[in-house]
């Protein structure tokens, strides 16, 4: 199977995603490194930040329900059924880790596509079999290895 144009063919290569800091709080502009895709500014919600954009575990749970829905439709598609919409939802569960710091417990999808007609066992294999194919999704449930690398350089004071 051929990648896609917006995906990598292998673990080597990458997906670029760069963020810079936007001011003192807790903005920060995400550069996709997609030519023609606007930048995403990230906030964390009040008091922290200002919650002018969405924070890590909503662009998380954002991820997992576009990668499910599109997956889907990919699916409802290839089957040769007519979807006319589709609307999808999520929510992230939080719990506190031993030490007390707040994790997400799991994410709730869901999916709501509209099929016109259609042949019931086209539909039910899709049902069957959409998820294992969202690779955010099926990450996400057998956890993911971060390598995390910080590299340091001083500012002069202001």
């Amino acid at each position: 199977m051929t990648a896609r144009k917006d995906e990598p063919e292998s673990a080597e290569q990458a997906t670029p995603v760069t963020l810079q800091l936007e001011e003192a709080g807790y903005r920060f502009r995400v550069d996709f490194g997609l030519p023609g895709a606007p930048p995403l500014l990230m906030d964390e919600p009040e008091p922290l930040g200002e919650g002018s954009g969405p924070n890590a575990p909503r662009l998380l749970v954002a991820a997992v329900v576009n990668c499910l829905s599109a997956s889907l439709l990919f699916c409802l598609r290839k089957a040769r059924l007519e979807v006319r919409g589709m609307r999808a939802s999520g929510s992230a569960m939080f719990t506190r880790s031993e030490a007390g710091r707040l994790r997400v417990q799991g994410i709730r999808v869901r999916i709501e596509p509209e099929v016109v007609g259609g042949e019931s066992g086209r539909l039910r294999r899709c049902l069957e079999i959409f998820e294992d194919y969202c690779v955010v999704t099926q990450s996400v449930r057998g956890g993911i290895d971060v390598d995390v690398e910080v590299a340091t350089t001083s500012a002069e004071a202001a």
